[in-house]
């Protein structure tokens, strides 16, 4: 087999394949055979029947075809390996020829990793916000625990925001009732939001056994940005009455004696708390300076796949938390031009991010162990909301533990990058990153282990899937 290479852009070429009639042999034997087994012709058993009649049977250009088909994708992988391209998305075959008795030619057009001279990263410097609990920060989470443990009393009064009131509440539109718009006997909180635009203005000054009708706009379901009706009653008003902040309230909410007890326990979980955030700015801060070092071109095409996946997450999530996209820019302060160039910023960082990370991994020739694919199958899962073993089983099936493994490899090449950064907080005290244990406390340095290469698993072992009842 030949192949050449045309750069189309850093990022698109163009392979020019050719493949000699001794290597699509094995395949168009593997044809006629096939296509032997198929047919009935009066004088010859089935499977026997010779290629010259199988010509004139269904014609030498169907077994041609049936050949190439199941030879072109072997070749083209190999010109890729050949050439040493990685591809990012399918190929673009064209000019297909075919010369019977001499072979089968191509070319193919496809997207491909862009070659990147690796960065010194050893020592990047970055500065991230102070990590500092305030007084305010423990009052708030305190006065959440005493709302835990609050008591809702019925007042004969009108409602007011931060009540309590325990409606019903039915939209509809042209006289019929929206699918899933109709409620009865829900409690909600005066001035909470985030349910019905307009409703927490209705609800302030209705009593008990009053209603109210007022007009919206959905946000979510069918009938998104259509105006509705909506006709909210309320049957009971209710007041919260917040526990004293006494020892008494801190042996009733923790398991502590006294509220000094208690807020200094507040007080440490939220400086741990702060301590996550404080690496998770630690690490964007310094990867934002390592992509700095180096240009990367990227493929438009991938870039434009990444940018309509997550305006249509953003969408989603707005949807589901009942809010505009209107309203969510209000909210940010920005116009849908400011919104774009900052999400395709960010994209753009997000791609780059990737193709460099993973040639950081290779050069450092990473690898990871069954215990780390587990763990990291078990966190996605986790955060999907989904089953362990069945996400497992999934991205078995759909082939997608490649893609999992990359996951680990940019983690492990990233982690790299920042525990070697040389990271300072506003007010110049250094960040520590390289013992920062998962609750946000820090641990003490530990002697790095051995890797054994028996250790290192492929894309494709690490967990087994577990077989299903229709295996067995």
């Amino acid at each position: 087999m030949k192949s050449a290479v045309e750069t189309l852009s850093p990022t698109r070429v163009k392979l020019t394949v050719e493949v000699p009639f001794e290597e699509l042999k094995p395949s168009l034997d593997a044809a006629y055979k096939a296509i032997a087994g198929q047919l009935n012709v009066p004088g010859f058993r089935r499977g026997k029947v010779p290629p010259m009649v199988i010509d004139r049977q269904v014609g030498r250009g169907a077994v041609l075809e049936q050949a190439i088909n199941e030879t072109l994708p072997k070749k083209y992988v190999e010109a890729l390996e050949a050439n040493d391209l990685v591809p990012l998305a399918q190929p673009e075959i064209e000019g297909l020829e075919i010369a019977d008795d001499e072979g089968f030619g191509f070319t193919a057009e496809v997207d491909v990793k862009p070659e990147i001279v690796v960065p010194d990263y050893a020592g990047l410097t970055a500065s991230v916000p102070d990590a500092e609990v305030t007084d305010a920060d423990v009052d708030e989470q305190v006065e959440a625990l005493r709302e835990r443990f609050a008591t809702l009393n019925d007042v004969e009064r009108p409602a007011a925001d931060g009540d309590f009131v325990v409606l019903d509440l039915r939209a509809t539109k042209d006289g019929e009732v929206v699918d899933g718009a109709e409620v009865s006997g829900m409690s909600y909180r005066v001035g909470r939001g985030g349910m019905i635009d307009g409703l927490d203005e209705a609800l302030v000054g209705l009593a008990a056994g009053e209603d109210k009708t007022f007009e919206t706009e959905l946000v979510g379901g069918d009938l998104v940005g259509e105006k509705v009706e909506v006709s909210v009653k309320i049957t009971q008003v209710q007041e919260q009455e917040l526990p004293e902040i006494d020892d008494e309230f801190a042996q009733m909410a923790s398991e502590f004696d006294t509220v000094e007890e208690l807020t200094a326990d507040v007080r440490e979980r939220l400086g741990r708390g702060k301590r996550l955030e404080q690496a998770a700015e630690a690490r964007d801060a310094v990867l934002e300076a390592l992509l700095e070092k180096v240009e990367i071109p990227l493929p438009e095409s991938m870039v434009t796949d990444e940018l309509n996946a997550r305006r249509q997450n953003v969408e989603q999530q707005l949807a589901m938390a009942g809010i505009t996209m209107d309203k969510y820019l209000e909210d940010e302060g920005q116009t849908v031009e400011e919104f774009e160039a900052d999400l395709e910023r960010r994209v753009r960082d997000a791609v780059a991010a990737q193709f460099l990370l993973d040639e950081i991994a290779k050069k450092e020739e990473f690898g990871i162990d069954q215990a780390e694919l587990s763990q990291h199958l078990v966190r996605r899962a986790q955060q999907s909301g989904q089953d362990p073993q069945e996400f497992a089983n999934h991205m078995f099936e759909h082939n997608h533990i490649p893609d999992l493994v990359q996951e680990i490899l940019r983690g492990k090449a990233l982690a790299l990058v920042v525990e070697s950064a040389v990271v300072s907080d506003a007010s110049g005290n250094p960040v520590e990153l390289k013992n920062l244990r998962p609750d946000g406390t820090i641990g003490e340095d530990e002697p790095e282990a051995d890797e054994s290469a028996d250790s290192e698993v492929t894309d494709s072992e690490a967990i087994e899937p577990a077989e299903s009842d229709d295996d067995a």
